[in-house]
């Protein structure tokens, strides 16, 4: 009996293990296969009451919308792509799909992240890959260190620093995205 091999590609095992751990979030960034388990309860709640303040601020009207757990296509390497928890994108972002449920990154004005296990991934490769992809705000709601993040304007490939909020403050969401609100850094920090 022959016995046939075949060496998966990144993209495959990627969609292997989707299949075969249902709630985790499988990603590739930058050459390497990131899967992470299902979020717990204060980081799902953060991600409401995110979308409700943006509901509050009118993203409607504006031409935006807010999704949670969509792909965004990287340029890093042909098969990288990251699921940010939340992102705010033009209204007509479905036009921008490249493949596997992931679309351009030209659509995406803002992402944001609420650390989880794998929060080096959020504070170090995700910051590289979304400057990269040119994504103008990207937010991390920092819950190891217990601050958020405000990572904005990104210049061949880079962000600059980032803006450090901790508890009590607010996070000025840039005028750039097209929504004014300001969100609280302790609901995006512990919602339950």
């Amino acid at each position: 009996m022959a016995v046939m091999q075949h060496e998966l590609t990144l993209g495959e095992a990627a969609d292997l293990l989707s299949r075969a751990l249902p709630g985790h979030r499988v990603e590739i960034l930058q050459g390497r296969l990131i899967v992470t388990p299902p979020p717990d309860g204060a980081h799902a709640l953060s991600l409401t009451k995110l979308g409700r303040a943006f509901d509050r601020a009118g993203i409607e009207r504006s031409g935006l919308e807010y999704v949670q757990g969509i792909g965004l296509w990287l340029p890093h390497l042909p098969d990288d792509y990251a699921i940010p928890d939340f992102s705010v994108v033009d209204e007509d972002f479905c036009d921008a799909l490249v493949q596997k449920n992931c679309y351009a990154p030209n659509v995406f004005r803002l992402v944001v992240e609420v650390t989880s296990s794998n929060w080096t991934d959020d504070l170090g490769t995700k910051v590289e890959s979304y400057a990269e992809a040119g994504v103008p705000v990207y937010i991390v709601a920092d819950r190891k260190h217990g601050e958020v993040l405000l990572y904005r304007d990104p210049e061949n490939g880079k962000y600059p620093a980032p803006q450090r909020y901790e508890r009590g403050q607010q996070v000025p969401v840039p005028e750039s995205v097209g929504v004014s609100l300001e969100l609280p850094v302790d609901t995006l920090l512990d919602s339950c």
